[in-house]
């Protein structure tokens, strides 16, 4: 196994493990430990050290600011979103219109991002 592939096995089980302990931390009921997992930046602490390893901190620190504005302009929009639409239709439709806001959002982000050539 060619040590890329290694390094991608690694990120896809750090992923999935997180992803499992918070669903498992709901469904037992624990709602304060299933929300601190969630509420923790976890994906991006895993990234950014890997990030950091190959690309050093100044790729960290682009990357930091591209996610905290992004953040802003994509996953807020989201959040309000399923949180409106939620109660009036259901989780099954608000969670991917919310999602759809999202990456509408994200996307028109991200074109201005490369437009002005920001974060690099």
């Amino acid at each position: 196994m060619t040590e890329q592939l290694k390094t991608y096995l690694i990120y896809f089980l750090t992923g999935g493990t997180v992803t499992a302990l918070i669903v498992g931390f709901e469904r037992s009921g624990n709602r304060m430990l299933s929300g601190l997992a969630t509420l923790v930046p976890v994906f991006t602490v895993v990234a950014y050290l890997f990030i950091g390893d190959t690309k050093g901190g100044g790729a960290v620190s682009q990357h930091a600011w591209l996610v905290l504005f992004g953040s802003l302009a994509s996953w807020v929009p989201y959040m309000i979103a399923v949180a409106i639409l939620a109660p009036k239709v259901g989780p099954h439709k608000a969670i991917p219109i919310g999602l759809a806001v999202f990456f509408v959002c994200a996307l028109a982000y991200l074109e201005v991002i490369r437009r002005y050539k920001l974060f690099q």
